[in-house]
């Protein structure tokens, strides 16, 4: 996967929301990472702020829909993984300050 792919794949994700914190996930640290294969399989891994999270669901879809509108992906799969686990450290600063967290 080019470089440029992989961008807008990441600038698509910003768009999804986490509900409870109001930011996005990319600058929340939630993506671990995405590729894509020869057939436009895109591969997303990530984590949530919680094991129990109740909108993981909300967010996946989310996730699908605005990878969707990328003309390359053709289907996403979605990998919630809990290791590493996730810190505020994996925040970005721009997450930070938005959400009162000294850096």
């Amino acid at each position: 996967m080019d470089q440029i792919l992989h961008d807008n794949m990441m600038g698509a994700l910003e768009n999804v929301i986490d509900p409870e914190l109001g930011i996005d996930i990319v600058n929340l640290g939630l993506i671990y990472g995405v590729d894509m294969d020869k057939d436009g399989v895109a591969q997303v891994t990530m984590t949530l702020t919680t094991m129990g999270c109740p909108l993981a669901g909300t967010i996946e879809e989310d996730v699908k829909r605005v990878l969707a509108d990328l003309p390359e992906v053709k289907e996403t799969v979605v990998n919630i993984v809990w290791s590493p686990p996730w810190t505020k450290d994996k925040m970005s600063r721009y997450a930070k300050i938005a959400l009162g967290i000294p850096d």
